[in-house]
């Protein structure tokens, strides 16, 4: 028996560390590339420990903390109290949210396009279909070209809220499933216009929207944070009741000096 004994106890200490079940995060896809530049940099720091980053767009994200198949919910827009009471009803919780990070949504137009700069009543005349021709707001005679992102995604429905003031979306506007799909498209289409988080924003320009006080601005940190860029947004990070576990070591590190820095470097503007 104690030969038994002695052969269990080697094979036990001998036998690999179970390696630790990753936390996942799961939503936004304005902040993807963020969280995963987070998750990489928070995994180098702390061996042995995984952070598991999926986009899909913030409706999926909090979809997923609903159905309890992820611990983190990103999402660029905050949750609606419907869904909040989903989380409620379900896990006897109420969701918790953390902003994490700034941003401006930007509008992308083609680096041909003359156009610099747009109100955002223009904006709303342009994407409600009302407004179909670059030269009624003072860009060439041809046709405008839109396009939109799909409507789990947190970023279509901060532009329905914010600039179409709840309607809806031209008929024409062409959905894509990501903002790099939008940028994509705007690169390659001349008479093209877009919105998006502006880390994005590589390969096209951004046109300014003119603020409350006539200026026109550009989503730029000093303008986010001044919120005179009219269309500022915080980014947020949803968990069920408070942050605890690991989840909560992984948000402490985005929030973070070296969190923070990481937010600049990616072309989004700390919280902090």
């Amino acid at each position: 028996m104690k030969r038994i004994a002695l052969a269990v106890l080697t094979a036990l200490t001998l036998a690999p560390a179970v390696s630790q079940a990753a936390v996942t995060v799961k939503g936004s896809d304005t902040m993807v590339i963020l969280a995963q530049r987070w998750a990489e940099n928070y995994m180098k720091k702390n061996a042995g420990k995984k952070i598991q980053v999926t986009g899909g767009g913030s409706g999926t994200g909090i979809a997923a903390l609903t159905n309890g198949t992820t611990e983190i919910a990103n999402a660029s827009r905050p949750m609606k109290g419907d869904e909040q009471a989903k989380v409620r009803d379900r896990f006897n919780l109420l969701p918790t949210e953390t902003p994490v990070a700034k941003d401006g949504v930007a509008l992308y137009v083609n680096e041909a396009n003359g156009v610099t700069q747009l109100t955002v009543a223009q904006l709303r005349a342009i994407y409600q279909g009302d407004v179909t021709n670059w030269k009624a707001v003072g860009g060439a005679d041809a046709p405008i070209v839109l396009y939109s992102r799909e409507n789990s995604s947190g970023t279509y429905v901060f532009f329905k809220d914010n600039v179409l003031k709840g309607e809806d979306f031209a008929a024409s506007a062409q959905t894509l499933p990501g903002t790099a799909a939008v940028v994509n498209a705007v690169s390659r289409e001349k008479n093209g216009i877009g919105y998006g988080g502006a880390a994005y924003a590589k390969g096209v320009k951004e046109v300014k929207v003119v603020g409350q006080d006539g200026q026109a601005y550009a989503p730029t940190a000093e303008h986010v944070k001044s919120g005179k860029y009219p269309l500022s947004r915080p980014l947020f990070m949803y968990t069920r009741g408070k942050p605890s576990g690991e989840a909560k070591e992984f948000i402490d590190f985005c929030l973070s000096a070296e969190g923070q820095a990481i937010v600049t470097q990616v072309g989004y503007f700390p919280v902090k």
